[in-house]
């Protein structure tokens, strides 16, 4: 009966990191722009995939960050939506899953942030089968850098403050 409880609480937990990834994800898109260049955001959908990541684990994480990319792609984007952010969104968490244990999160998050601007201008590199846009990435590292660090303060004050019993027990040190 105890595996039984755990695991309807571990698929509680993911439905409702899951629930809460998409109602950021709405509030992000209600939000203008902040800049006038294309493709900036403040990614507010990784504080769920930080919080996954430490206390989770690697693969909850990354199970948690497709879903959430396509369940956002479906609602709020379309196939377009879905390429960029699928490469973006893996090549970040392998990153942050990489540099986990040897950062601290708000320095994994910033990383994480760049890494995700790198996926999505290979993405587009492919898409428009052109390499003249790499100069782009300048640009998007600043706010790689800058959303990486509001998502990774706010992720570590979480992830500092939240009981690991309220994630299952989960295994935060998960290699």
């Amino acid at each position: 009966m105890k595996n039984n409880n755990t695991e309807v609480k571990k698929i509680a937990v993911y439905g409702l990191m899951i629930a809460l990834a998409l109602v950021f994800s709405y509030i992000e898109s209600q939000i203008p722009a902040f800049f006038a260049f294309p493709g900036m955001k403040l990614g507010l959908t990784n504080v769920v995939v930080i919080l996954a990541l430490y206390k989770l684990g690697n693969t909850p994480a990354m199970t948690l960050n497709i879903l959430r990319i396509a369940l956002v792609s479906i609602l709020f984007g379309g196939i377009s939506a879905f390429l960029y952010s699928l490469a973006g969104g893996m090549l970040s968490t392998l990153v942050m899953i990489l540099l986990k244990n040897k950062f601290r999160t708000v320095t994994v998050s910033i990383i994480g942030g760049v890494a995700h601007n790198i996926g999505q201008i290979l993405v587009a590199m492919v898409i428009m089968n052109t390499s003249g846009i790499a100069w782009y990435l300048v640009i998007l590292w600043f706010s790689g850098m800058l959303s990486g660090a509001v998502i990774g303060l706010i992720g570590s004050l979480l992830c500092t403050r939240l009981p690991d019993n309220l994630f299952f027990g989960g295994n935060k040190n998960e290699k």
